[in-house]
């Protein structure tokens, strides 16, 4: 058998950007609506006055024709005349005051950049006689946007993995620091936790609105695990150099109950405040900031002790030579944004001033003394314009630059190729060699021929033909975990 017959065989069905258009599939058949979920109520400045959002549903891509008329529309009209390939979002939204519904009205929202070939497309399903009748390349694989006419393709960013635990020896002011980090994510919110070891075995905890030089065990205490014997049973493993490390740092706070170590925190966030909005703002921050993606419920807090646990326990193994620091090239540390993802940040960031704005007309129509009325409020443009403005210039949530770019058609490969890209987060101005340098982990994974020379080598890579990418965690693989009598320790 000849090797291109193999490659025939493999992309025969799975499309050259398959992950793309998995991707945004993934996002406008799930991730949008969740998104929707996550805002549930918008709570206005009115008292008693509740903008409900219910469900959220996408139109196909139409085009308003000068008459008032609508129609279908499809990839080759939207090139030809300057248009953008999008559909319109609508949301059922209710107004309730004082606890009643007042007026409930699907209403449009504003509209989403349409992925050509994914389901939202007209394209999506046809075959190549009717791709080619509707002017199409039956070739093209799709996976990019067109917008003002213009084709777009969104490239895949690489990042440090979420909620991984991190291992690394740092010098800092000429001290050796094992530092354990971890990017707690939960929806679009991000919260970066450090736990600092010094090479006198003091250690350490920052976290988002956390005090400086936060001792890691006073946290503990607040947490739940309020004796020394409870951080001890807390461990995977009951090393006596780990013991010993715990019991040089637990000296001096040992009598400290969970109800003083909140007190103390309280003292340190909101200090000169009264006693109770101390206490509720050192409550707030270590349900809301720390180790977010473990839960934001009270009953959480003994589930991030117990994982803060386990991280002190391998920055410990690290400090004392019987566990190798973690490689951050490794490719198990990364994560690669693709499509999907990067419109759910998109999305996500719109949305949010959407939601700003609803308030801001709310409270406007209030002052008028006009009658509330959804239809009113209202304003699509609020949504569209971020959306529209993200896509056309590449500028993105959290100042990222060039993650919309025009698709390169110089030529079929180069259009492959673009569509392919990943690049990094790093600066290209800084050296940075072991992240440019080829590691074995991109074997299968990363194309190591093809990256651009100069500032950006080895910054900007591509994936290799092989590689695929999963679009979703595995369905139901945390419960059959469970009924194979995995257990997590308490």
């Amino acid at each position: 058998m000849y090797y291109w017959d193999v490659v025939d065989a493999y992309f025969k069905d799975r499309s050259i950007v398959k992950q793309h258009i998995d991707s945004y599939n993934d996002f406008v058949n799930n991730r949008i609506h969740n998104i929707l979920q996550e805002i549930g109520d918008i709570e206005t400045n009115k008292e008693g006055c509740i903008l409900r959002l219910y469900k959220l549903r996408l139109e196909k891509s139409v085009v308003t024709e000068a008459d008032g008329s609508k129609r279908p529309i499809l990839p080759l009209e939207a090139r030809l005349r300057n248009l953008t390939y999008y559909a319109s979002v609508f949301v059922d939204m209710g107004l309730i005051e004082d606890g009643v519904e007042k007026d409930r009205v699907e209403v449009y929202i504003g509209r989403l950049p349409v992925m050509v070939k994914s389901d939202l497309c007209h394209l999506s399903g046809m075959t190549r006689d009717e791709l080619i009748k509707a002017g199409e390349d039956p070739d093209d694989p799709g996976g990019y946007f067109i917008i003002n006419g213009s084709e777009r393709v969104l490239i895949s960013v690489e990042d440090l993995a979420p909620n991984r635990v991190i291992i690394s020896k740092e010098k800092k002011s000429g001290k050796d620091l094992v530092i354990g980090r971890i990017f707690s994510t939960q929806g679009g919110f991000k919260a970066k936790i450090a736990i600092e070891r010094n090479s006198q075995g003091q250690i350490y905890i920052s976290f988002p609105a956390s005090p400086k030089n936060l001792n890691l065990f006073i946290v503990l205490k607040a947490l739940g695990l309020e004796t020394t014997e409870d951080m001890i049973n807390a461990l995977h493993i009951r090393n006596e150099e780990v013991i010993n490390d715990i019991l040089l740092n637990v000296e001096g706070i040992e009598e400290v109950t969970t109800e003083e170590a909140l007190q103390y925190i309280g003292k340190r966030v909101a200090a000169g405040q009264p006693e109770e909005y101390r206490l509720n703002r050192a409550e707030y921050i270590i349900e809301n900031y720390l180790l977010p993606h473990i839960g934001l419920e009270k009953t959480d807090r003994i589930k991030k002790a117990y994982f803060l646990m386990n991280m002190l326990e391998r920055i410990i193994a690290v400090a004392k030579g019987y566990r190798d620091e973690e490689d951050r090239d490794h490719y198990a540390n990364k994560r690669i944004k693709i499509s999907g993802n990067l419109m759910e940040e998109l999305f996500r960031y719109a949305m949010n001033y959407f939601v700003k704005d609803i308030k801001y007309q709310v409270e406007r129509a209030y002052a008028r003394n006009r009658k509330l009325q959804i239809k009113t409020l209202v304003r699509p443009d609020a949504l569209s314009e971020r959306i529209r403005f993200s896509m056309s210039t590449g500028q993105w949530v959290g100042r990222r630059q060039g993650v919309s770019q025009l698709l390169d058609r110089m030529s079929y490969m180069a259009t492959i190729s673009h569509l392919r890209r990943v690049n990094s987060l790093l600066s290209k101005t800084h050296p940075h060699f072991e992240a440019r340098d080829l590691h074995p982990t991109h074997w299968g994974k990363i194309c190591p021929n093809e990256t651009p020379e100069g500032p950006s080598c080895g910054l900007v890579k591509n994936l290799a033909m092989g590689c695929t990418i999963s679009a979703r965690n595995i369905p139901g693989l945390e419960e059959e975990l469970k009924q194979m009598g995995v257990t997590i320790k308490r």
